[in-house]
């Protein structure tokens, strides 16, 4: 199958799942397409120096059935990303997003993530390498500042700037990076959110396609700033921890779609989930995301204690998933 066509790449983008390393690997990925069809997907962030000079492809790998899915690059060197770049098109990406927002430690001491943030003619120049040889667009996620910049004065010109390199498209995490001072889960939480900031963005840059991600866990908090001329929101953890109330319900209120039921999305799932054992995967590589589809629902418990006990067991299969799901429905 072939990527999906920009144009409904761009209706995806109103709502979409954020890239978060260590959980929406591909098997995350295909679960959450389960749920919603319209949604757009993000990859893990991975490095260009694994795809290029590690020559880690396997960090590629996903089912044609994610599209529209987005590959988000980590880097800094200018001649990399485009190699990296170049890859991730060639294994059909939809698009290509620059990260220019993660505030980890191991981000900082390779000069990527939001440390980039005080570089922007280097962004500038990495997304022009970057869109040289790469047949989709490229994109950047970005925060409003770092440390002590203030975001009034540096996120238009971050823009500015990284626009005139030709990109067309930003997600914004409506926070501050402390890069001094505050772990990365503090940076999630403890800078205060600007979200007139991200609508300002958009006023002031009305050509740009603008998203806004930080602190929305719902679509009845997400619906506000489409209607405020917003062109996405990007929602994380919700997304992941409540996949079904967020997903489903996107596909309802933001894409006018009816998503299927939980036992509709199981039944989904089977067959990838046997395939993935016959090719010698572990039934918890998959399930392990899949702990939060009944969130918030009679028999959630026993869902997700019956798959955490028993989807690591070396016998665990199709059967594992069909026994949890008879106990979340016996308890209904």
């Amino acid at each position: 199958m072939p990527p999906i066509d920009t144009a409904q790449v761009a209706a995806s983008r109103r709502l979409s799942v954020a890239p978060m390393m260590d959980w929406t690997d591909r098997h995350c990925r295909f679960f959450h397409r389960q749920i919603s069809q319209n949604a757009l997907l993000y990859t893990e962030m991975v490095t260009a120096p694994a795809l290029v000079r590690g020559g880690a492809l396997h960090l590629l790998d996903y089912d044609t059935a994610e599209h529209p899915v987005v590959l988000q690059l980590g880097g800094s060197d200018p001649a990399e990303l485009r190699q990296a770049a170049r890859i991730g098109a060639e294994h059909g990406y939809d698009q290509i997003n620059l990260n220019v927002g993660c505030p980890s430690d191991r981000v900082q001491s390779g000069c990527f993530g939001a440390v980039l943030m005080t570089k922007p003619e280097l962004v500038a120049e990495c997304v022009a390498e970057m869109q040289a040889d790469c047949a989709v667009p490229v994109t950047v996620k970005c925060r409003i500042g770092v440390d002590e910049q203030e975001p009034h004065d540096v996120l238009p010109a971050f823009i500015e700037t990284v626009r005139a390199a030709g990109v067309t498209e930003f997600i914004i995490h409506a926070r501050k990076a402390w890069l001094q001072g505050l772990s990365p889960k503090e940076n999630r939480d403890i800078p205060p959110l600007d979200y007139p900031l991200v609508l300002q963005m958009k006023q002031q840059f009305p050509d740009l396609m603008i998203s806004i991600n930080g602190g929305i866990d719902t679509i009845a908090a997400a619906k506000p700033f489409l209607d405020q001329g917003l062109d996405g929101v990007m929602i994380g953890r919700a997304a992941y921890h409540q996949p079904y109330d967020v997903l489903a319900l996107a596909e309802a209120e933001i894409f006018g779609q009816t998503a299927p039921d939980r036992a509709e999305v199981i039944d989904r799932m089977l067959p990838y989930i046997a395939c993935h054992l016959e090719s010698g995967g572990k039934l918890h590589q998959i399930t392990r995301h899949m702990l939060g589809l009944f969130a918030g629902v009679p028999g959630a418990r026993q869902w997700r204690r019956y798959l955490s006990e028993n989807a690591p067991a070396a016998d665990a299969g199709v059967h594992t998933v069909e026994e949890a799901a008879k106990r979340v429905f016996a308890s209904a």
